[in-house]
């Protein structure tokens, strides 16, 4: 069974940072590409970042380009989100996903919230 699972989020100022980690089981993660997303109260679920499975090749949303590098390692597991230079705009929920654009499957879930 798949299952993928999120770490790291909580309160910070803006301009802070936060790392986000997802620990993923019941598949080989070194063969897919992953992916961040998020979703802020009453909006749609956005693709946040992507990168394919050998950790080479990377994509990003326009508003975090830069400062949300995103990363992983195969041999233990995890998947990663460095984010940098936060501001109130990024809050959300942050889910992690199964795939490098649309999710086959998300976690449960890390709240962000940033404070002005």
């Amino acid at each position: 069974q798949v299952q993928l699972v999120e770490s790291g989020g909580g309160l910070v100022q803006s301009g802070g940072s936060l790392r986000l980690s997802c620990a993923a089981s019941g598949f080989t993660i070194s063969l897919y590409a992953m992916s961040w997303h998020r979703q802020a109260p009453g909006k749609r679920l956005e693709w946040v970042a992507g990168m394919e499975n050998k950790g080479v090749y990377t994509d990003y949303t326009h508003s975090v380009k830069g400062r949300f590098p995103i990363s992983r390692d195969n041999a233990n597991n995890p998947l990663y989100l460095q984010m940098n230079n936060l501001e109130p705009e990024d809050t959300a929920m942050y889910y992690c996903g199964l795939r490098f654009h649309k999710p086959d499957t998300l976690g449960q879930g890390t709240q962000v919230t940033v404070s002005s």
